[in-house]
């Protein structure tokens, strides 16, 4: 089933991680139009535009935080938007984990302080095999202020993975990231998602890193048209 931009509403089979619906938004203008979605177990569906497009309107509308307009998004059954606030609090800390663009860490804290703060919201325990799989286990007892905007970026990834989540919403998760340690943050990420069995909604300006993905979509001229 692929993901669709069109008005004709997807016929959904229940076992989606996330379907949405018609989904409409506009601030100053119209952002996009009537998109529907749905993203399956072990899916990995990218999203490129231009800045300005919707991208990263259209994540933080699935990913919980922002209610639209129009429309309606399903996360594992449950219509986010009309569940009670504590449901959906639930469901952003035990079910589905956000990067996002610039990490907000706790710039107070350690690298392992920040993580460890993740997985006891979550009740998880933290992995040390995965602060050696980005490399950061080296650095891991540093406060986040004396680390490099790339360590910081992996701390981050760090944390939202250490909550063991079945779907992860990334928005430009590489951007401060090079090339090298881009893949292997990518590699990381896409290895979790295969074992959980999850989802990966990623909006990105590589297409590198987003032609990986299983579906790439282009957000323009208020529509999602798929391009791989």
């Amino acid at each position: 089933m692929s993901l669709s931009a069109t008005s004709k509403s997807p016929i959904y089979g229940g076992s989606e991680l996330l379907y949405a619906e018609q989904l409409s938004h506009a601030f100053d203008y119209p952002l996009f139009e009537e998109i529907n979605l749905t993203i399956h177990p072990s899916e990995k569906i990218a999203v490129i535009g231009v800045s300005g497009s919707g991208k990263s309107t259209l994540l933080h509308i699935l990913a919980t935080l922002l209610e639209p307009q129009k429309g309606s998004v399903h996360l594992f059954g449950k219509d986010i938007y009309t569940i009670s606030p504590k449901e959906r609090l639930a469901i952003r800390r035990y079910e589905i984990g956000i990067i996002f663009q610039f990490h907000y860490l706790f710039k107070g804290m350690s690298a392992a302080e920040n993580i460890e703060v993740a997985t006891l919201l979550s009740e998880t325990e933290p992995n040390e095999a995965l602060l050696r799989r980005l490399g950061i286990e080296g650095v891991i007892d540093q406060r986040v202020t004396e680390l490099s905007g790339g360590q910081q970026q992996r701390v981050s990834i760090a944390r939202v993975l250490s909550k063991n989540p079945r779907l992860i919403f990334a928005d430009e998760p590489t951007g401060n990231l090079d090339d090298e340690t881009a893949q292997m943050v990518m590699d990381t990420v896409f290895e979790h998602i295969d074992k959980v069995a999850g989802g990966l909604f990623l909006v990105t300006h590589d297409e590198r890193i987003a032609r990986r993905c299983d579906r790439v979509y282009r957000l323009e001229n208020r529509r999602l048209e798929q391009v791989q």
